[in-house]
């Protein structure tokens, strides 16, 4: 009996040493900056059209006028945890082929050469100042892969009449609900700090919204982004790819576009 007590003991010490050592580290599972210096992030941007995109304070990200004006609106990019700004000019590409939109990309705090910390709150913070920076003369859509996704819900859901539409990427209903599938033998839920809580977000929202999921994703579960798109009662669109991985639409990507495109504009 006594070293069954013992064991019992020692098992919850372990427990809860490990909840306390996934709290404390969480942020470092969430965000993946890559950090470069200002002349490396302008030679970056140069080589792929991207201009600075400043206000008064500082930095906000890239642009890129659409090479077609007047342009028929803009879309703003917000990208998954691993990527950056410059390391998006790929969509940028796709969707100017196939439309005449202006593109504004995000960057995040403590991404690239932008000072700050990233987290949810300040994610949150830069993307309603971009969103603030961007002409409302035109439709404005949001596009938003995985984590990216959950900061793409938050303007959905918080500037419901500023956004047309936005179209997610491999999305999650929260990423306490990612990190709670990850881990199941852990109390999720209590311990994450940083939530991006889409699903609540969308509540607030009745545009379009478009999402794709695909089969093979072993970073968001497929059945998350899933019943982020059953729970929503606006008009939608879903994408599937069943032999996907994570943000993979088919190739060529255009088609991808062309449709997220017309959903968006008809």
């Amino acid at each position: 009996m006594r070293v069954a007590k013992l064991l019992l003991l020692t098992l919850a010490i372990v427990y809860l040493a490990i909840c306390i050592g996934m709290a404390v580290e969480q942020r470092s599972l969430i965000y993946h900056p890559r950090v470069y210096d200002s002349a490396q992030v302008d030679r970056i941007a140069r080589a792929n059209h991207l201009e600075r995109w400043t206000d008064s304070d500082g930095d906000i990200g890239f642009e890129r006028p659409s090479p077609v004006q007047p342009a028929q609106g803009s879309v703003l990019i917000t990208y998954g945890n691993g990527s950056t700004a410059t390391g998006c000019a790929h969509f940028a590409d796709d969707i100017q082929k196939v439309a005449a939109l202006n593109v504004y990309i995000l960057e995040y705090p403590g991404y690239e050469d932008r000072p700050g910390k990233p987290t949810e709150k300040n994610l949150f913070a830069a993307a309603a100042e971009a969103l603030e920076m961007i002409p409302t003369n035109k439709p404005v859509y949001v596009f938003g892969e995985s984590l990216g996704s959950g900061v793409a819900c938050y303007l959905a859901g918080t500037f419901t009449n500023r956004i047309a539409g936005i179209v997610l990427l491999s999305p999650f209903t929260s990423v306490t609900d990612v990190g709670q599938h990850e881990y199941p033998f852990l109390p999720v839920s209590l311990l994450c700090v940083d939530n991006f809580p889409s699903d609540q977000y969308l509540q607030n929202y009745h545009g379009k919204v478009g999402i794709s999921v695909d089969g093979k994703d072993v970073i968001v579960p497929e059945k998350l982004g899933l019943r982020l798109y059953n729970d929503y009662d606006g008009p939608k669109k879903l994408w599937e790819y069943p032999d996907g991985t994570h943000c993979q639409v088919a190739k060529p990507q255009t088609i991808f576009w062309k449709q997220a495109v017309a959903f968006w504009q008809n």
